[in-house]
């Protein structure tokens, strides 16, 4: 049976270490301390584990921010920005890059694929 940790379907047959990641907010480095805490094995498969240890892992992400409430501080944040008009708010509207990077040659991911426009060329 798949394991349920913060409202998330943990894959069952993955080392413990990666199963976490897939909670959002939880990366390798995250996983490694979690797993640290509650003295587990990293490499021991989600399967194996009882159901006291999913329980300790539960209570040790429930002092982390991860899924829900991390998606809500992000937006939360980023409609900040764009309320006080700030520079990197008025990116994120624009749709643009928001760190800095040149935006002539690339920044296709965040400014979407150029439309040809007919007969330009003669």
């Amino acid at each position: 049976m798949a394991a349920r940790i913060a409202g998330v379907i943990i894959p069952s047959g993955k080392h413990a270490e990666i199963a976490l990641t897939y909670i959002y907010g939880i990366g390798r480095a995250k996983a490694q301390v979690i797993l640290d805490q509650v003295k587990i094995e990293r490499t021991r498969k989600i399967d194996d584990l009882s159901e006291a240890e999913l329980d300790l892992i539960r209570d040790t992400i429930k002092e982390h921010i991860v899924e829900w409430d991390l998606r809500r501080l992000i937006s939360w944040n980023i409609k900040r920005l764009q309320e006080i008009r700030s520079y990197r708010g008025v990116r994120h509207q624009k749709r643009l890059p928001v760190r800095g990077q040149n935006t002539k040659t690339n920044a296709r991911t965040r400014k979407g694929k150029s439309v040809a426009i007919a007969g330009k060329k003669k």
